[in-house]
């Protein structure tokens, strides 16, 4: 049987028949002449015209000081298809009148929140509340108020509270204005090493 002679090149093949060209291109952009290069890159003058011709193979030895001198990154000199987009496109959850917006997406592990509060009604009575978990809160803009065990604390823009959600607590905006806030959640153990050592228990005063 005949063999074919146009069998397609494979991706990574088509990447470096186009890196030849590319160095090309890239050192005529600058107007440096084969031998200023291998002069910063100390790669012979007959290695360098090989390569942009394509009769020398690309490697890693070779490319690494090749970039450096162009000022571009690897994935740029040898054409590298784009990784994907990077970032979040986060869809806002409502519960009782609280906007969540996850800013994570990897299941497990430590949860982002950006979460937005409405004034709190002034009737609600605080419950406390106990689980498993250990919690992260960074205020934003607006005030945080958060009942933890027996402390009531008001928290103002700037300002960190962590703390293990097993100790009963509740939160919510006093106002006048809108709550919003930064909160990372972590199953229990997984702390948030926000702290050099862990803090020391005061002794109340006789």
């Amino acid at each position: 049987m005949k063999e074919d002679s146009a069998v397609p090149a494979t991706a990574p093949q088509q990447v470096l028949d186009g890196v030849g060209p590319r160095l090309r291109a890239l050192r005529q952009q600058r107007r440096v002449t084969l031998a200023q290069l291998s002069s910063a890159t100390g790669i012979s003058v007959s290695t360098l015209s090989r390569l942009e011709t394509g009769e020398r193979r690309p490697t890693l030895e070779l490319l690494l000081p090749l970039a450096r001198v162009h000022q571009v990154t690897l994935d740029e000199l040898v054409g590298a298809p784009a990784t994907g987009d990077p970032r979040v496109h986060p869809r806002p959850v409502v519960r009782h009148g609280i906007t969540f917006i996850p800013l994570t997406r990897r299941p497990g592990g430590v949860q982002a929140y950006k979460m937005i509060y409405p004034v709190a009604a002034s009737d609600r009575e605080p419950e406390q509340q106990t689980h498993e978990g250990y919690e992260w809160l960074y205020v934003l803009s607006g005030r945080l108020r958060l009942l933890l065990g027996e402390h009531d604390l008001t928290l103002g823009a700037g300002e960190v509270a962590e703390f293990d959600t097993r100790t009963p607590h509740w939160f919510n905006n006093p106002g006048p204005g809108p709550l919003e806030i930064i909160s990372l959640f972590g199953p229990q153990g997984e702390r948030l090493h926000v702290r050099a050592r862990p803090a020391t228990k005061r002794r109340a005063s006789p």
